[in-house]
């Protein structure tokens, strides 16, 4: 008698679960998801200097030993504008950024932008959706903007999920020559 075979623990997400169609490779999906939101106080570290100003609080994404995507929420309170994450990748290694809409229990608002910052001061991202698809030009510490947009929220707060993939070499070569 077969048996039927168990839900996995841990689902890969839309995005890594499309990256893996396309790319056809034996990739190992570990998934981990933080409320950074709810645990803020004692994941933040001293201020990081930037090009343009000085982030005050910056929050470390690791990822589990062997996994190539991280998944996250978080909520920016009434008098935040933006929360700044950071993780290191290298050069050549191929990464998604998908900032989807999360009301968490008290939020009024979405926190939709998302910008990415490169280690020589580069930045790119955009309002909503996946805000960084590409090769990561440069090896280094990257930093990730998450904000409201001013045009469009009342101060209120505001909810986000953020899904980051990175591929491993192997796994980027075809899509970063």
């Amino acid at each position: 008698m077969l048996k039927q075979p168990q839900q996995p623990l841990l689902r890969p997400t839309l995005v890594s679960s499309l990256l893996a169609m396309l790319l056809a490779l034996p990739i190992s999906f570990a998934h981990a998801s933080t409320d950074y939101a709810s645990n803020q106080h004692s994941t933040r570290h001293p201020a990081t200097a930037t090009a343009n100003h000085v982030i005050k609080d910056t929050i470390p994404l690791r990822f589990a030993n062997g996994a190539i995507s991280l998944t996250f929420t978080g909520k920016l309170l009434p008098k935040q504008d933006e929360h700044w994450y950071q993780f290191n990748a290298s050069q050549g290694q191929y990464a998604v950024i998908n900032i989807s809409n999360y009301q968490p229990q008290g939020a009024s608002e979405i926190a939709n932008v998302g910008v990415l910052h490169f280690p020589n001061g580069g930045q790119d991202g955009t309002k909503g959706g996946i805000i960084y698809q590409g090769c990561l030009p440069q090896s280094g510490n990257y930093r990730l903007r998450i904000a409201r947009n001013l045009m469009a929220t009342h101060g209120g707060v505001a909810g986000y999920q953020v899904e980051v993939v990175i591929l491993p070499h192997s796994a980027s070569r075809e899509l970063c020559p």
